[in-house]
């Protein structure tokens, strides 16, 4: 199951399901409930849940294979589609399953001011639903303060702005990061590593992705 995370809604999501040619369901969540139910900070990010309900493992930087953007520059990485087939054909018995220790000790938790950006990030969403960009603006503002490491706030906000979410603002903030990795690592085995002189453009001081 795909969801698309943007408070432009089905118009926003739409075209990129249709050039996918999706044959899993997919869905458009405008409000940004799940990435507040699962306390996702960055996008793309998966979690795995079993038929029971129970969650076995969360990522961000969950790209399906690593995308070259043209000379030496790439996102993603090869190493997680073959997790998620070996965790299909396994399933519990898969190497990429965390236990519920694992689970427990990797799920993100919320410190107090994150746990107030969520509800002012919403009023953000409800803002802007009703055509009142100013306010909208306003309380995502306020949000992105609360809780700095959120990406899906900020680039939520800089979608509306003339660089976009990957323009301007999403290179400076990569940038100020210095040493620090723009997705947390998958921590799994790297199964097809990218040539010596490939540059991940997820990380601080390289050339930033098109818009």
């Amino acid at each position: 199951m795909s969801v698309a995370q943007d408070t432009g809604g089905l118009p926003a999501a739409e075209p990129w399901y249709e050039r996918a040619k999706a044959t899993y369901t997919t869905l458009v969540d405008a409000t940004h409930r799940v990435s507040s139910l699962y306390n996702l900070v960055n996008v793309p990010s998966a979690v795995w849940i079993d038929e029971q309900g129970r969650i076995l493992r969360i990522n961000e930087g969950t790209y399906s294979r690593r995308i070259f953007l043209g000379g030496k520059f790439y996102i993603g990485t090869e190493d997680y589609t073959p997790a998620v087939r070996d965790w299909v054909a396994k399933g519990p018995a898969s190497p990429f399953v965390w236990t519920p220790q694992q689970v427990a000790a990797k799920v993100r938790r919320r410190t107090s001011d994150e746990a107030l950006a969520e509800p002012t990030f919403k009023l953000g969403v409800y803002f802007f639903q009703r055509q009142d960009q100013d306010r909208a603006r306003l309380h995502w503002k306020r949000a992105e303060e609360l809780s700095p490491d959120s990406w899906n706030y900020h680039r939520q906000d800089w979608t509306f702005t003339d660089d976009g979410s990957s323009g301007r603002n999403w290179t400076e903030k990569r940038d100020a990061l210095g040493d620090t990795p723009y997705y947390e690592p998958l921590d799994l085995p790297s199964v097809n590593p990218p040539p010596p002189d490939a540059v991940d453009v997820g990380r601080p001081g390289s050339t930033p992705v098109p818009r």
